[in-house]
């Protein structure tokens, strides 16, 4: 199997907000995608990761300065843990569509709090359960302040809020929990004196994820039918590179060093860089309640990190 040497704390957490930034661009182009190429969610979630396992097996290697015979140590790799990989390639396609049909039937905004909001709840329940991971009285204080500024920077930010359904907030509950499934699969496989290549576990996971939903795409309609071609292409490779690989890829390694509720929070960072996005490139209006979110958010993830540094230095 194919280890890596865990990054430094400081480094781990410097990688996971980057991943969150990265993420934030994803909702953009996808509503780009939606809106101008005719695919739907699950032809725009396979693509994601299909794109994402292309080019991290592109990369892989020459980050990892590995030998030609990539394919025979991805092999190992999967060999050693199938069942672990298997779901966690299962709960990035879950969380990815889950995500994306929320937003069709409950609107940007609802499906962003509903989904950021409970998934860092549920990891910090689950890390405790699973991992002995203890979150303490500081932590819950500093979680409910970054919940509370995710609420008032998505609401506050002129997003679509989308109308009440039942069944689309169910969705977007069900992303959260695939992001907390992987999130602790991630951190689970990739800790310890036996921990594996967090690079490879992605590359595997989107692998896995992206041949669970070919035949639903293949259905759906796999290939965009509206829009000039090489900007789909282009759209599609990007949502393949900077949100999925580059982003997973560090969300991933940040976590060998990080705790998974401490890299939930700090990966909060995602809705801001996608507010930012709405207010620059798509003209939504600024208000004071989602700049006040906005400042609440970006403390408690920076109170956070703190905690985290100091907790790791001792």
């Amino acid at each position: 199997m194919v280890r890596t040497v865990a990054p430094s704390n400081r480094r781990g957490l410097i990688y996971i907000a980057i991943a969150g930034m990265a993420w934030g661009t994803g909702g953009a182009v996808a509503a780009v995608l939606f809106r101008n190429t005719g695919l739907d969610s699950v032809a725009v979630s396979f693509w994601r990761l299909a794109g994402g396992a292309a080019w991290l097996a592109l990369t892989w290697p020459l980050l990892r300065r590995l030998p030609v015979e990539r394919s025979a140590l991805l092999a190992r790799q999967l060999a050693s843990a199938p069942l672990r990989l298997a779901l966690t390639g299962a709960g990035l396609a879950i969380y990815q569509l889950a995500y994306f049909a929320a937003v069709g039937l409950v609107g940007v905004a609802v499906s962003t709090v509903v989904a950021l909001g409970a998934g860092p709840v549920l990891i910090a329940v689950g890390a405790r359960i699973w991992l002995a991971e203890r979150l303490g009285r500081r932590g819950v204080v500093t979680l409910a302040v970054a919940l509370v500024g995710l609420v008032l920077l998505v609401l506050g930010g002129g997003g679509a809020a989308g109308s009440s359904s039942v069944l689309g907030t169910g969705l977007a509950v069900l992303s959260a929990l695939g992001y907390a499934a992987t999130t602790l699969l991630s951190r689970a496989m990739t800790t310890g004196s036996g921990g594996s290549d967090p690079v490879g576990n992605a590359l595997l996971g989107f692998a896995i994820g992206a041949c669970a939903l070919l035949p639903f795409a293949v259905w759906a309609g796999l290939w965009p039918t509206a829009g000039n071609p090489v900007v789909s292409a282009t759209l599609l490779a990007y949502l393949g590179l900077v949100p999925t690989a580059l982003a997973y890829g560090l969300f991933y390694v940040g976590l060998t060093s990080v705790s998974a509720t401490t890299a939930s929070v700090v990966a909060l960072t995602e809705s801001l860089l996608a507010a930012l996005i709405g207010v620059l490139l798509l003209h939504e209006p600024l208000t004071s309640l989602a700049v006040a979110g906005g400042v609440l958010l970006l403390g408690a993830v920076v109170a956070r990190a703190l905690h985290e540094r100091r907790t790791t230095v001792r």
